[in-house]
């Protein structure tokens, strides 16, 4: 594979309305400038109208301007599957509504639908979605390989008909492949007017024939199944890779390259227009010092780069990254960074200063808190997580050190040093294998050591341990997690309950943490909102088998009511046996 510093592409269309009065296909492609090509791509997009309907082509156009202009809209934080389908489900919502609203409610081949074909090219990695009967390709030597599958029902041998288009239903599904990438790779999206009257071997070879002239070759095919007797609509779009950029080539906003790193700061001294007040922290990772801006005369909190690791390019990515995740996060329960008034000149981060302690801390001061009192900081830790989760962003090393309560209570979640971006992961290794353990080993969740990737479950099982130390002080399976590297050795760690100790937790309470820190990620509750609210309310499965039996918890009531059954049988047999003739 050849890289070159930025991706590359070149894209050639055509489109004929046939022997139809209209055209009801439409097609589009866009090909953004920096930063947008790195952060989300190269998008072409065809969607192909169906004949039963009058006004299919306006849904066709609908849903490709949509697509193209929309898609880069969503947050560049998100992969870009989560923001393809966010899109395309927007576009069928609508669509279908005004199917609904019009006179062909009840038949909607009639209405606003078409079927779609789309390519998002990012990075390394083609992403191909697809709803209906137009078609995706990739070219090869020995002709074309098709990428995606025609939603079609066969009725008979002559005669079939669409069972999936957006627009069709309420709901959609979405058909989608991820793809890598080598220069030269070439592919063509084709409506069903093309492929259905023009060969494979054709195609193939107009493509690899074009040289320079995209365009002309896709001219040239929509030309030949017009002489081959094609009757409907006919579009062709041709994308070729030209150049892919480097393995790393995200470059995060490559300050690094062009910023020098901090000196060593002490206390009183002036750096970069702020005086040094004391260091807060420091660690193998970073140095944490309080500051005072001179302009503004606000406290502040600057991070530098760790002097072990100043070396370290990986490393100094990922501290990049965590202003840029910062500034993407809206919630008053994750540190926010500081606004920009002026350009840095060194290698550092600067953030607000929360007055307060670290959540290890305060764990140290209030060894048996109240059980509300946990509760409110497990949902302030859960609101800050949500909005993490919102964006597609895990931050795998939630412990009580990166938690901070202010003095007036409010809980925040700092240090995104860990934090994973689907959107920003998808450009640094799309491909890749199993991530390096950045979390802390305590706190991880087991998955994590297994070389899996992490989910929202997996921060979950984070914030329960930090609530079960909180209500215990100790770990739900102490030090075992991080020891147990297999799924053999993770099957058989024991969960401690925390009724083991003297304190007064009500046996549901157990029950929930137990299940939020399951071993096995899919026996977690499903979202951090569902675990918050069971922090609060006995579930109905706990309550059905918590119940104990009524020979249990009240004897006499029972042989009472068994006795009165009993009775009860015996005179209706003796009424039944005397009303004999």
């Amino acid at each position: 594979m050849t890289a070159v510093a930025a991706l590359r592409v070149s894209v050639g269309q055509h489109s004929d309305k046939g022997r139809k009065p209209v055209n009801q296909d439409f097609h589009g492609a866009l090909v953004p400038p920096e930063p947008l090509l790195s952060s989300k791509g190269v998008a072409v997009a065809l969607a192909d109208g169906i004949g039963s309907s009058d006004v299919s082509h306006v849904a066709s156009e609908f849903a490709v301007r949509g697509l193209l202009d929309d898609y880069y809209c969503t947050s560049d934080a998100w992969s870009v599957r989560r923001s393809v389908e966010r899109v395309v489900t927007a576009t069928n919502a609508w669509l279908h509504s005004r199917t609904q609203q019009g006179p062909h409610r009840y038949e909607m081949d009639r209405g606003y639908v078409c079927t779609l074909s789309a390519m998002v090219i990012k990075a390394t990695t083609a992403h191909v979605f697809h709803v209906g009967d137009t078609r995706v390709y990739r070219v090869h030597a020995a002709g074309l390989e098709q990428l995606t599958q025609d939603h079609r029902v066969p009725v008979s041998t002559a005669q079939s008909y669409l069972s999936r288009a957006v627009g069709f239903n309420p709901q959609i599904e979405i058909d989608y492949v991820a793809l890598p990438l080598e220069c030269g790779d070439t592919f063509v999206l084709a409506s069903d007017g093309v492929y259905e009257h023009v060969d494979d071997a054709f195609i193939a070879q107009t493509v690899r024939q074009a040289q320079a002239d995209l365009d002309s070759a896709a001219r040239s095919i929509v030309d030949e199944a017009l002489r081959r007797g094609s009757d409907d609509n006919l579009t062709v779009q041709i994308v070729v890779v030209d150049g892919l950029p480097a393995a790393d080539a995200l470059q995060l906003q490559r300050q690094a390259a062009g910023l020098p790193l901090p000196p060593i700061l002490e206390p009183r001294m002036v750096f970069d227009g702020y005086r040094i007040v004391r260091e807060l922290h420091g660690s193998s990772r970073s140095h944490v010092y309080l500051a005072l801006d001179l302009e503004t005369g606000e406290q502040v909190v600057l991070k530098t780069p760790s002097i072990d690791l100043q070396g370290d390019p990986a490393y100094l990515e990922r501290f990049l990254m965590e202003e840029w995740i910062a500034r993407r996060i809206d919630s008053a329960h994750v540190l926010k960074p500081r606004r920009r008034t002026r350009e840095n000149a060194f290698l550092y981060v600067a953030s607000e200063y929360v007055d307060g302690q670290t959540l290890a801390q305060w764990m140290r001061d209030h060894p048996r808190p109240g059980l509300e009192t946990v509760r409110g900081i497990v949902e302030q830790i859960a609101r800050g997580l949500q909005a993490f989760h919102r964006l597609e962003m895990l931050h795998q090393d939630l412990r009580p050190e990166n938690v901070m309560i202010d003095t007036t209570g409010t809980v925040k979640i700092i240090d995104f040093g860990a934090t994973r971006v689907a959107g920003l992961a998808e450009v640094a290794a799309p491909h890749a294998g199993s991530e390096p353990l950045l979390g802390t080993t305590q706190y991880a969740a087991p998955e994590y050591f297994l070389g899996e990737a992490g989910t929202a479950r997996s921060d979950l099982f984070s914030l329960a341990v930090i609530a079960y130390q909180m209500l215990s002080g100790r770990l739900p399976y102490g030090a075992g997690v991080a020891r147990a590297r297999t799924r053999a050795a993770q099957r058989r760690l024991r969960y401690a309950s925390v009724l083991e100790d003297d304190r007064e937790i009500p046996a549901w309470i157990d029950d929930v943490l137990r299940r939020a820190a399951h071993v096995d990620a899919m026996q977690r509750h499903e979202a951090l909102s569902e675990f918050v609210h069971d922090l609060r309310h006995p579930t109905q499965d706990f309550l059905n088998r918590a119940r104990a039996p009524l020979i249990e918890r009240h004897p006499a009531l029972f042989w009472k009511a068994v006795s009165t059954v009993l009775a009860a049988v015996v005179l209706l047999q003796l009424i039944a046996h005397f009303a004999l003739p």
